[in-house]
């Protein structure tokens, strides 16, 4: 059969494999460590950096692979937020929060978790698919992100690529605020990042202070294309044209990300000295649990909200 799906171990940690053996495309997610993504291999060659390994990752939340980001993505600019009738203050020591390179909560809650469930793998003869999910209701999660709610991920290995959808059900009384996003690490093997060439169809940036926090401004943008050579990025946008595909290309090779739907927001991320481009699919901007009202969508208690992605690789015969 072209699909298998299987469950095995890295990093003595458990993590399942979709496999399409026609393509030759393999999909490694890892439950036990926040529902990484640690590992999405195409004829042999890996396409997400690895960093400093999926260990690392799991133990002191280094980042690699496709990291979950939850209950917000990106940073906030202050140990707290206002939202849905919450005025809600973090506490700087708490051992669930990252803090970015100026000391501000970044990426949410979540990274890393042991609280994920595998509720289904399987394979048939038109995919592999794997669903998990996870119980946002302990306390201490609670005291940080006062909403209730069950958040569910479907990731799908099929002959489009691997597509990921990521659901979140209210389960309690109040709206659930919705900013959460992913953070890919991309990478072509072989070939070095200057010579790598992108089209990029983002159309509106976000102007950030000095501390990557969205200061309310806005610049309209032309799409990017062409190779990336010097440049580098750690830049929002807003407006992106549809279809929504970010590709990535070098030699014979291209990687795509596409936003099937739910995703209104990209954060492009190619530091300098680096072998990556992150394309990051957010459902919100950047601080957008501190204002201004509108900026994220509020889930009514019992109902739910899905966003998908696909990457997809190809070679050129």
């Amino acid at each position: 059969m072209r699909y298998r799906a299987e469950t095995t171990k890295v990093a003595d940690l458990s993590a399942c494999v979709l496999h399409d053996d026609v393509k030759d495309f393999h999909a490694t997610w890892l439950v036990e460590a926040g529902m990484l993504g640690a590992s999405l291999a195409h004829r042999g060659e890996e396409l997400l950096w690895q960093g400093a390994g999926a260990g690392m990752y799991a133990d002191e939340r280094k980042f690699m692979g496709i990291p979950f980001l939850h209950p917000w993505a990106n940073r906030l600019d202050r140990f707290g937020y206002r939202a849905n009738g919450h005025e809600v203050e973090l506490d700087p020591s708490s051992p669930l929060l990252l803090l970015d390179d100026n000391g501000l909560p970044i990426h949410g809650l979540l990274t890393a978790s042991r609280g994920w469930s595998l509720e289904r793998l399987a394979a048939d003869a038109e995919h592999a698919s794997m669903t998990a999910a996870f119980a946002f209701d302990r306390p201490e999660l609670l005291r940080a992100f006062p909403f209730q709610h069950r958040v569910e991920m479907e990731i799908h290995l099929d002959d489009r690529g691997m597509s990921l959808t990521t659901t979140v059900t209210a389960t309690g009384e109040d709206a659930v605020p919705i900013a959460f996003g992913f953070h890919p690490y991309l990478r072509l093997p072989g070939t070095p990042r200057a010579e790598w060439t992108v089209s990029l169809p983002v159309r509106r940036r976000l102007l950030l202070d000095s501390k990557g926090i969205p200061t309310g401004a806005t610049e309209t943008v032309e799409p990017i294309h062409g190779a990336i050579g010097d440049r580098t990025w750690d830049d929002g946008f807003d407006r992106i044209d549809a279809p929504a595909r970010f590709e990535v290309q070098a030699g014979r090779r291209t990687i795509a990300l596409e936003y099937t739907d739910g995703y209104l927001v990209a954060q492009i991320f190619a530091p300098p000295g680096q072998d990556y481009i992150c394309v990051e699919p957010m459902t919100a901007p950047t601080n957008a649990l501190n204002g201004p009202d509108g900026a994220f969508h509020s889930l009514p208690a019992g109902e739910r909200f899905s966003a998908t992605f696909r990457i997809v690789s190809m070679i050129e015969s």
